[in-house]
């Protein structure tokens, strides 16, 4: 409530809040506490994946955000293995725990840490040895959550459980409703029971948590297969004829390409400052890398109407930069373990060339490519089953992935269009666009689907 005091927190947002955990079964009850905010990281994730720098670390390690300067793509929420970044309803830019950054410049204490009756809550310079958080941490009776993302967390946890330090849903059930409201069930599953009364993670049940959003929803599913098409429309024929991609082709990479930026716009919640990605980017970010490779695609293809022979080759090169950006930046979202798959610019590859040889079908060419690019697909997503899946959250995310009905149907549907590519190919290239769609929002929501706090 300091917190929320102290920055103005609109309702429906957090930047601290008490996860509660309880464990065992009457009378032998124990009820679990952690203060859930920013973990201060040293090598934090959403500081390179903003296309902006509106996330920054500050000299003193604080990592802070400048809201003037946020465009509201997301990109950070993905990224935050925590969970710690929301999207203010009021002023629609990415906002966070920044440890009271103005009150520690004055030499004050965050208000949290202030407020705290009994001390629980501890702020100092981990850099200086005589410091009371300096002690703790030097005699090791310390945890940091998610240590294994690499980040190396500021924020650590004395005296703490495994049961309030793992995800919600890990292994905790859920009853159904919190202390005093509704709890959502997450990804699907309903109210469960512990078969076991014990304090244990199975017998454990989150009693307190906050609502988690997914910071990207359909029109980032709808992105990456515009930008299928776009990539394919113009660099499959370029590279399957001799006379390279036709006006026609051409024309529809354009187009597809126009809706991609289209949607990207869109999906900011401040599309008004999308020119800042250009104006002022952040190298480091897959993000503002893409929106140039787009850019540069986009130059060559208007070229590409004037002088299609010269522009073959840079366009076959910028498309296939266009097509295969988004697997480096789904790989800086590091709390998404199941988009960390190191095949998935192959697998964003095989759909380009998907999509193109559906163009090229459905303007009376070969469905060569097309029968190649299902194939290509159908391999790399049967390689999701066949690679395991290194972490639990990615094990989780999976069994979502192929437990939805867009994915099963996508699948299905790639499948009957390789079996008719050549009986029918104007079916078949239709029925390929649409389990390709249907693919691809399937993995975006998938990917987001095991809740982080």
């Amino acid at each position: 409530m300091a917190c929320k005091a102290e920055h103005d927190v609109p309702l429906g947002v957090t930047r601290t809040y008490v996860k509660q955990v309880e464990t065992g079964h009457y009378p032998s009850v124990s009820r679990h506490f952690q203060v859930t905010r920013c973990n201060q990281c040293e090598d934090p994730p959403c500081v390179p994946i903003c296309p902006v720098t509106a996330m920054f670390i500050r000299p003193d390690g604080i990592v802070d955000f400048d809201r003037e300067v946020c465009i509201g793509c997301k990109a950070c929420m993905a990224a935050c293995p925590y969970d710690a970044i929301y999207i203010s309803p009021e002023t629609n830019s990415a906002e966070k725990c920044n440890f009271c950054a103005h009150r520690i410049d004055q030499g004050m204490e965050p208000a949290c840490v202030a407020v705290c009756p009994v001390d629980a809550i501890l702020v100092g310079d981990i850099g200086d040895p005589t410091a009371e958080v300096s002690q703790i941490i030097a005699r090791g009776k310390v945890e940091v959550r998610r240590p294994e993302k690499g980040t190396s967390p500021k924020l650590y946890y004395a005296n703490d459980t495994t049961f309030v330090r793992q995800r919600a849903g890990a292994g905790a059930r859920t009853q159904g409703n919190g202390l005093w409201s509704d709890v959502p069930a997450m990804e699907g599953i309903g109210p469960q029971r512990a078969t076991t009364p014990t304090a244990t993670m199975a017998a454990a049940m989150l009693a307190y948590d906050i609502p988690h959003h997914v910071p990207w929803d359909w029109k980032v599913s709808l992105y990456t297969w515009t930008k299928s098409i776009a990539a394919g429309a113009f660099a499959v024929p370029a590279l399957f004829l001799a006379g390279g991609a036709s006006t026609t082709a051409t024309l529809i990479a354009l187009v597809f390409l126009a809706l991609t930026g289209v949607l990207l716009v869109a999906d900011l919640s401040h599309p008004e400052r999308f020119l800042r990605v250009l104006t002022r980017p952040q190298w480091q970010s897959w993000l503002t890398r893409g929106a140039y490779f787009i850019s540069l695609y986009g130059l060559v293809l208007v070229l590409a109407l004037v002088a299609p022979g010269a522009m073959r080759w840079p366009g076959i090169v910028l498309a296939g930069l266009t097509a295969v950006y988004t697997a480096f930046l789904f790989a800086q979202s590091k709390g998404r373990d199941l988009w960390q798959n190191p095949l998935l610019p192959m697998h964003l590859l095989a759909q380009a060339l998907l999509a193109g040889g559906a163009v090229m079908v459905l303007l009376g060419g070969s469905p060569a490519a097309l029968g190649i690019g299902l194939a290509a697909h159908l391999a790399m997503a049967v390689s999701e089953w066949l690679v395991a899946h290194p972490t639990a959250d990615g094990t989780r995310a999976f069994k979502n992935l192929v437990g939805g009905t867009g994915y099963r149907v996508g699948i299905a549907l790639a499948a009957a269009a390789l079996l008719l590519a050549w009986a029918v190919p104007a079916l078949a290239a239709i029925a390929a666009l649409a389990g390709l769609l249907l693919y691809e929002h399937a993995y975006v929501q998938a990917g987001q689907s095991v809740p982080l706090s």
